[in-house]
């Protein structure tokens, strides 16, 4: 990729070194996001209860078109059981605290690369997202990226480097442990700059899905599901994030960011990543009813389609 000397995002906190404060998937037995809604893993809700109405998919595609149509979806969709969220429910609205990019000792080299590389992705989607609402009259928010190591607490709960890379609604923020790009490599032979953007645009996606209300509505309505009927809405969740971070990929194409063999990077890492993929590395055999990320060909297959068009209404998972 041609991301040098482009501009750098100031939305970034580097809390390396201080001792901490569901995202990509990781292997069965390391750590696991905690309840992200738009992390490494999406929590599963208890015994589901009967009733009518609609289903959560065609309540989600009515939230997004009410959205787009100047009709914040929270109002109508919230007095549907309660708040959105709980506690820990998202605001609409950009933070109002000024982020700051902290330099810690005992960073650098190829760290201090990376930290370079992480900002100046996460400014191309503040000015991709940026333009893509102004053209539906509204205004985009922001997220925070916060770079750890180790473990950091979110207002999502504790979590652990293994967990992985995730997004937290309740503070609208994404977390990275940059040594999770040196795993990508070496256990998923996932290697390439882009193949490490397509990872952080992913939780932006997440975090394009919160602004719409996709997320908090999810988080609600999954308590009233079973863990099977939660993990097969958790891949559509999963699978739209993939087709957001594409939509980011079609645009950095346009202005000429991509080289040769950047996309195979991005569609490898996507193939690495799919659930049959990683267990049948981890254990030999899969289980389809426990998928809550997606299949191989799935994710390659969505994150391909938002990057062939560019447009957010064909990141329809929910259909």
């Amino acid at each position: 990729m041609r991301w040098k000397g482009r501009r750098r995002s100031s939305n970034v906190r580097d809390v390396r070194g201080s001792g901490g404060g569901g995202g990509f998937r990781m292997p069965s037995g390391m750590g696991r996001g905690r309840r992200a809604g738009g992390g490494i893993r999406l929590p599963t809700g208890g015994r589901r209860r009967g009733g009518g109405g609609f289903g959560l998919g065609t309540m989600i595609i009515i939230g997004l078109v009410l959205w787009f149509l100047g009709i914040n979806p929270l109002t109508l969709l919230g007095g549907l059981g309660g708040g959105i969220g709980g506690g820990t429910g998202p605001s609409i609205t950009p933070k109002t605290s000024s982020p700051q990019f902290d330099r810690k000792a005992g960073t650098g080299g190829k760290q201090d690369e990376m930290r370079q590389f992480v900002s100046t992705i996460l400014g191309s989607t503040e000015e991709i997202w940026t333009g893509i609402f102004k053209s539906y009259g509204k205004k985009y928010p922001k997220p925070e990226l916060v770079l750890f190591t180790g473990q950091v607490r979110s207002a999502c709960g504790f979590a652990s480097a293994a967990s992985g890379p995730f997004y937290c609604p309740g503070d609208s923020k994404a977390y990275i442990d940059l040594s999770f790009y040196d795993q990508l490599a070496k256990q998923f032979g996932a290697k390439g700059d882009f193949a490490q953007a397509y990872v952080l645009t992913h939780e932006i996606g997440h975090h394009v899905q919160n602004v719409l209300g996709i997320l908090p509505q999810f988080n609600k309505m999954r308590r009233r599901m079973g863990k099977v009927e939660a993990n097969k809405m958790s891949i559509k969740v999963e699978l739209q994030a993939d087709c957001f971070a594409g939509v980011w990929g079609y645009y950095v194409n346009r202005e000429g960011w991509l080289e040769k063999g950047d996309l195979e990077e991005a569609l490898v890492a996507a193939n690495q990543i799919g659930d049959d993929t990683i267990q049948r590395r981890t254990q030999g055999y899969v289980v389809p009813e426990s998928f809550n990320h997606g299949t191989s060909e799935q994710r390659r297959k969505w994150f391909k389609r938002g990057f062939d068009t560019g447009r957010i209404e064909s990141c329809d998972t929910f259909s």
